[in-house]
C-alpha cells in the first residue's frame, strides 16, 4: 500500500483538491508540504499530534515537510473556532514558543539539508507594505465570499475585529509565498481551515496562472483533536514538564472505548494488519488496545524508557502493586502542616490537583478524592505528617487522576 491510500485506510484524509494529482505527488515523494502552527504557548498538545504524525509518515516516504510557525499570524489570532478575540502576543513571546516548539517537533522530523525545514512567517509578514498587500493580494479576495466562510460566519453575531478579518489573506499569503520561494506545493490542516486553505490555493492560480500546482488536503479529524488537547484537569501537554510522562500514558489509557481503535489507526505507526486485527476487539481486549495505544504514544513522545516506566507505574497502580516512584508527585514542605496535620483542601491544593480551597471542597463532597485507596468525604478531613514519610501517599482524583504526596 503506498502513502496516500494509506493515510485513506488510517482515516486522516476528509477533504482534497485534485485528488489524482495529489496522490501522485505524494506516492512520488515530491510533495514540498507545509502545516502551521500558532504560537499561542510554550509547548505543544495533543491536540496537534495528529498534524505531527503525519508530518513523520509523509516524510518517511520522501516527502519533504514545512513546519510553518505562525509568528506573524499570531500576532493576529485565528478567528476560526473562537467566540472572541485572541489575545495578542509580544514578539518575545512569540520567539521563546517557536524556539520550544522545534525542539518538541525534532522528536516526529528530521530537520536538516533536503530534510524538514522550520520557518516564521513573520520573517515576511511584518515586512509587507500595506498599500502593496492590499493591490497585490486583496484584489484577489472576495469580501462576499469570505463573509460565507464557517470561520467568519460564527463570529458575526457577537463581532468579528478587522484585525482578524485579514487572517485568511495572510494565511493564503503564507502559501503564495513559500510556493514562490520554497517550492512547497501542498498544504495540510483540519477541516476547520479549509476556507482559509482554499483562499490560499486560489492565490496562486490567479497570480500564477491556472497551471499553477498547488494542492491543499484537510484532515478528517484535526478540528477533533484540538479538542483532544483539553481534559476536565487542563491541558495535556507535550512538554515533560507540564505534563508527566506518566499522566501522558494516563491520558491515553483512558480514552473512550468507542475511539480507541481509531486512535491507534491515526495516531500509531503499527501496521494496518495488526489494527485491523483488532477491530473486533471487546471487553477486556479494548483494555489491552488502549495499553498499547498510550505505550506507542509515550514511546514516540517521551522515550521507550519512559514509556516503560509509565506502563509499569499504570499497572502497579490497578494490581495494588508495583512502584510509585514514576508517578507525578509533590514533596511537601514542613510548613503546609500545621501542628502536625495537613487538610485534605489544603493537600488538594498543595499538589495541584486543585485550583482552589473551593474546588477542592466540591470534589471531595461530590466523591471525587481518595487517599491511599480510602474514600476521604469530609471537607475537613486531616492527615499526619508522619503518613507523607518514605514513599507518601497516593491521592487520587476522580477515576483516572493519581499524585503521589510525601515529605523528606
Amino acid at each position: 500500500m503506498q502513502i496516500y491510500e494509506e493515510l485513506k485506510a488510517r482515516g486522516l484524509i476528509a477533504q482534497v483538491t485534485d485528488e489524482a494529482e495529489i496522490r501522485e505527488l505524494v506516492n512520488g515523494g515530491k510533495a514540498v508540504f507545509y502545516i502551521g502552527f500558532d504560537p499561542t504557548a510554550d509547548s505543544l498538545h495533543v491536540g496537534h499530534f495528529m498534524a505531527l504524525c503525519l508530518m513523520k509518515r509523509l516524510q518517511m516516504a520522501g516527502n519533504r515537510p514545512i513546519a510553518l510557525i505562525g509568528g506573524g499570524t499570531g500576532m493576529v489570532g485565528d478567528p476560526s473556532g473562537r467566540t472572541d478575540m485572541r489575545q495578542m502576543m509580544t514578539e518575545e513571546t512569540i520567539a521563546h514558543n517557536c524556539a520550544c516548539f522545534k525542539k518538541q517537533m525534532e522528536r516526529f522530523i528530521e530537520f536538516g539539508d533536503d530534510k524538514a525545514i522550520m520557518v516564521n512567517n513573520a520573517d515576511w509578514l511584518m515586512k509587507l507594505n500595506y498599500v502593496e498587500l492590499l493591490r497585490e493580494v486583496g484584489a484577489c479576495f472576495s469580501v462576499n465570499n469570505m463573509l460565507r466562510a464557517e470561520c467568519y460566519r460564527q463570529r458575526m453575531e457577537k463581532g468579528l475585529s478587522f484585525l482578524e478579518f485579514n487572517y485568511m489573506i495572510m494565511q493564503s499569503y503564507d502559501f503564495y509565498h513559500m510556493y514562490q520561494t520554497l517550492g512547497c506545493n501542498m498544504q495540510f490542516g483540519g477541516d476547520d481551515q479549509w476556507s482559509n486553505m482554499l483562499g490560499g490555493t486560489e492565490l496562486i492560480r490567479r497570480k500564477l496562472g491556472k497551471d499553477a500546482y498547488a494542492m491543499t488536503i484537510t484532515l478528517l479529524l484535526n478540528s477533533e483533536g484540538k479538542k483532544m488537547g483539553k481534559t476536565a484537569s487542563g491541558a495535556v501537554w507535550l512538554d515533560p514538564n507540564k505534563t508527566s510522562p506518566f499522566d501522558f500514558y494516563q491520558y491515553w489509557r483512558n480514552v473512550g472505548d468507542a475511539d480507541v481503535l481509531k486512535c491507534i489507526r491515526m495516531l500509531t505507526f503499527l501496521p494496518l494488519e495488526e489494527i485491523d486485527a483488532m477491530d473486533h476487539w471487546e471487553g477486556s481486549q479494548l483494555n489491552r488496545a488502549k495499553e498499547i495505544l498510550a505505550y506507542e504514544l509515550t514511546k514516540l513522545v517521551h522515550g521507550e524508557e519512559e514509556a516503560e516506566k509509565a506502563q509499569e507505574t499504570a499497572r502497579g497502580l490497578f494490581s495494588g502493586a508495583g512502584s510509585t516512584a514514576n508517578m507525578p508527585s509533590t514533596e511537601l514542605p514542613a510548613a503546609k502542616f500545621e501542628d502536625g496535620k495537613i487538610g485534605a483542601l489544603t493537600l488538594l491544593v498543595a499538589c495541584g490537583l486543585c485550583p482552589s480551597n473551593g474546588e477542592a471542597r466540591r470534589l471531595i463532597q461530590q466523591g471525587g478524592m481518595s487517599v491511599n485507596d480510602k474514600k476521604v468525604t469530609d471537607p475537613a478531613a486531616a492527615f499526619d505528617q508522619s503518613d507523607f514519610q518514605g514513599e507518601g501517599v497516593v491521592i487520587k482524583k476522580g477515576k483516572k487522576i493519581f499524585h503521589r504526596a510525601y515529605t523528606k
